[in-house]
């Protein structure tokens, strides 16, 4: 028996995947899945029929199938918690483990769970780098700012080009008692803060333009597929990690 809603998949390839999540924080805005899948993302979207007819409208690849009812538990069931450079991270539904710092996020309108490996990639990387002040730019739910207050990174600015994406941001920060300073800019032509450190997980263009913008010694990036080599005149790359076919990089400047 189902109550009308169904599960709602939208495939891309991989190298589409930042444009789905922007067109998906409009037509899907209380949140979706999101799966890696032989060279493509699968995105999970519990909607009903109207709202599958504005994904196909969007969407050239689109499938659904009926959910049964209780199929909010499914969704949950989905997203599971990580640990990565020493903090847990994890939904609001489950309980973290006592005596490790914990980062709670709730899954809803903005990109950024900290399960998926791009996430987790530039936490640990960032566990590695010296403290001082960051800037995180396109910010999302705003779980890489509140896991590098944890880490004990401060004062935090976060960016994001999308309102909704700050709002959320906002709203995680305070859940976590984490304090920042979150606004929209477009890292494309607003002026970026200094900061100690950067952190943008992002495409690899997007990447090539902040490190032609931004203002601080060192950068942490990902977003992008192993193999894929973003640079820029006056950085060199200190380190990469790789995680389930996606990289990271830490770049400082020359």
């Amino acid at each position: 028996m189902t109550d009308g809603m169904r599960r709602v998949a939208v495939r891309v390839p991989v190298e589409k995947r930042e444009q789905a999540i922007a067109a998906l924080l409009d037509h899907a805005p209380a949140g979706f899945e999101e799966r890696d899948d032989a060279g493509e993302v699968e995105f999970g979207i519990y909607t009903d029929e109207a709202g599958e007819d504005r994904l196909r409208a969007v969407f050239p690849s689109v499938a659904s199938v009926p959910v049964p009812l209780g199929w909010e538990d499914a969704w949950r069931a989905f997203h599971r918690p990580v640990t990565v450079g020493g903090l847990w991270i994890g939904p609001p539904w489950l309980e973290p483990p006592q005596g490790v710092p914990t980062v709670v996020i709730d899954p809803g309108r903005a990109f950024g769970t900290g399960a998926h490996p791009t996430t987790r990639l530039c936490i640990e990387l960032l566990a590695g780098v010296d403290r001082g002040s960051l800037l995180d730019i396109g910010c999302g739910s705003g779980v890489l700012s509140i896991a590098a207050s944890r880490l004990g990174f401060a004062p935090i600015v976060a960016v994001d080009v999308d309102e909704v994406a700050v709002d959320v941001t906002r709203a995680n920060a305070a859940a976590n008692s984490v304090e920042l300073d979150a606004y929209v800019l477009d890292a494309a032509t607003g002026m970026l803060p200094a900061a100690d450190v950067a952190v943008a997980n992002v495409s690899s263009e997007v990447v090539e333009l902040v490190l032609a913008r931004v203002r601080t010694p060192v950068v942490v990036t990902s977003g992008y597929l192993e193999g894929e080599r973003p640079c820029h005149d006056g950085w060199s790359r200190a380190g990469t990690a790789t995680l389930e076919g996606w990289a990271a990089d830490r770049f400082e400047r020359v």
